[in-house]
């Protein structure tokens, strides 16, 4: 039996990409999980992330990671409902991953307050029938999931270096960071446009940029 956890990394940011990650286990390999240390990734620090990935992919069968860059984000999502379309677009990208693994069963994270809709929509997109597990907090409950919240934190941490390198320091990408708000300012104040790391559909980049229209209407 082959048993998938999926889960994602960067959904709320403003910066980078949103990385879905999945990953697939024999049925006996399961238990070895738990003795490897693996839980959700946000109680692991950076260090403890890296030091599991390694070994998480040594035990599973498949593994399958997928960047979502942020104009495609933009593209799919708009500001019209942009938490349902949001939703959508992860379920369709889970959805890819349940194809491309092909597991007896799959549990995923939830980003819909209704778990079995958000399953469902898994499901209808992916072209491989199975049974999908979804529940909220299933990165904390079910160590296969947490064994993907893992690989797609280290692999989202991996693409925002990838991205300070070209861009310079901007902190995690999330607004909570003043490193990331004080950036989307900073960056305006010599260029028209976002550069393409942006989420240029999110409200706060929105903001940023009407903030900018309205000074330099003060200026004329």
């Amino acid at each position: 039996m082959l048993t998938a956890g999926i889960d994602e990394a960067g959904r709320g940011c403003v910066i980078g990409p949103l990385v879905v990650a999945g990953v697939a286990f024999r049925e006996q390999n399961l238990p070895l999980l738990v003795l490897l240390g693996v839980k959700d990734s946000k109680l692991l620090t950076a260090k403890k992330r890296e030091a599991l990935y390694p070994e998480i992919v040594r035990l599973a069968e498949k593994h399958v990671v997928l960047r979502v860059p942020p104009e495609d984000i933009d593209r799919s999502v708009g500001s019209h409902r942009k938490l349902h379309k949001l939703n959508r677009l992860e379920a369709v990208t889970m959805a890819q991953i349940v194809t491309a693994l092909k597991p007896d069963v799959a549990y995923v994270d939830s980003a819909d307050v209704l778990e079995k809709r958000f399953g469902k929509h898994i499901l209808e997109a992916s072209e491989f029938k199975t049974q999908i597990v979804s529940e909220h907090k299933a990165d904390r409950n079910y160590p296969v999931v947490s064994a993907a919240s893992i690989i797609a934190k280290v692999e989202r941490d991996r693409a925002v270096a990838e991205l300070r390198m070209e861009f310079g320091d901007f902190g995690t990408g999330y607004l909570t960071d003043p490193k990331t708000s004080g950036f989307l300012k900073e960056w305006l104040k010599t260029h028209a446009e976002y550069p393409q790391c942006v989420r240029k559909s999110w409200k706060p980049a929105k903001r940023a940029k009407a903030e900018k229209g309205t000074e330099q209407q003060r200026l004329f």
